[in-house]
């Protein structure tokens, strides 16, 4: 069962329904009761970078998504706006993010971007990996370990809606990569903290397969 963090800052439904289609069972919820028993989590999110810790803050969540993270060392998946909360802070704004992965959130440089791409970038992309995701949670040795990009070719691709991006202090937490104009980070990980910049959510059967591998880690 996946818990979707329901903190008024989401697309929730559309992943919702993305996981039911992969047959994945998933409830929303913004009571830190039920987010206290979570097997897994996702924290989405769309817009501005202060709207949504203030958002976070006011729901009354973050000791519980902390508690999850940092001790229980529960598999969490941040989406768009919810991979840059994991982050330090942004230059969208004044809030501290959640510091689950030592990075800061930066604007698209346009004047690397040349006259023919605008902001937000918008649109399909390709990804390149530069390391495996690695699940920590102990299994038995004759399991092989599922990894977030399991199934997935050179040709994915998935939909990306942003204006600032990722930025890693220590390139060990680098999962992917994606070109507009220069390279840029597009999905990170920290232990067992998943962050992508893309929505798995509207990217078909890409999308699709990563969620899947995310509930099987």
């Amino acid at each position: 069962m996946i818990t979707i963090i329901d903190y008024g800052a989401g697309n929730i439904k559309s992943i919702q329904n993305m996981l039911k289609k992969i047959g994945v069972a998933s409830i929303i919820s913004n009571k830190a009761e039920e987010i206290s028993v979570a097997e897994k989590l996702i924290l989405p999110g769309v817009g501005h970078f202060d709207h949504g810790m203030k958002n976070l803050r006011s729901s009354g969540l973050i000791e519980v998504i902390n508690q999850k993270a940092k001790e229980e060392k529960c598999p969490i998946l941040g989406i768009c706006l919810g991979a840059q909360l994991m982050g330090d802070q942004s230059e969208e704004g004044v809030e501290k993010g959640l510091a689950w992965i030592p990075m800061d959130i930066v604007k698209f440089d346009k004047s690397r971007l040349g006259e023919k791409l605008k902001v937000p970038h918008m649109g399909w992309n390709k990804i390149s990996r530069r390391r495996k995701s690695d699940n920590k949670i102990r299994e038995r040795e004759h399991i092989e370990k599922t990894t977030l990009f399991d199934g997935l070719g050179e040709d994915a691709r998935f939909y990306f809606v942003h204006t600032y991006h990722m930025m890693p202090q220590n390139e060990s937490a680098i999962l992917a990569i994606t070109t507009y104009g220069y390279e840029f980070v597009s999905a990170v990980q920290h232990e067992n903290i998943y962050g992508v910049q893309f929505h798995p959510e509207k990217s078909h059967s890409f999308g699709m397969q990563l969620l899947k591998n995310f509930s099987e880690l």
